[in-house]
């Protein structure tokens, strides 16, 4: 079933509001390293601007690192859902216009 265009906007509204809400992000992976002499660190992977990065984490950032990580993930997947909307939202706009047309002519 589609939506109307109402519901589009009510939806599209409610994701504008979640993504307003998430703290500090950070695209990336945060991934347990083994030691070649023996113990683990944390390190930070990511890619911004074409360029790769690998970032040393202390261990008692491990827990902030974490949730920018995670607040990116949920940002990327609002912002996934906003843009389905948005193309539903335009198909139908289109669809409207075209049969006004129609009607018109």
């Amino acid at each position: 079933m589609e939506n109307t265009i109402d519901e589009l906007e009510t939806k599209m509204e409610k994701i504008r509001e979640l993504i307003t809400k998430i703290g500090h992000i950070h695209p990336g992976t945060l991934s347990t390293q083994t030691r070649s002499y023996g113990g683990e660190y944390y390190q930070l992977s990511f890619t911004h601007a074409g360029k790769g990065h690998t970032i040393y984490v202390r261990p008692d950032s491990v827990d902030e690192v974490r949730e920018a990580v995670n607040n990116y993930k949920h940002l990327r997947n609002l912002i996934n859902q906003w843009l389905s909307l948005e193309i539903e939202y335009a198909e139908i706009r289109r669809k409207s216009s075209t049969q006004r047309r129609k009607t018109k002519g």
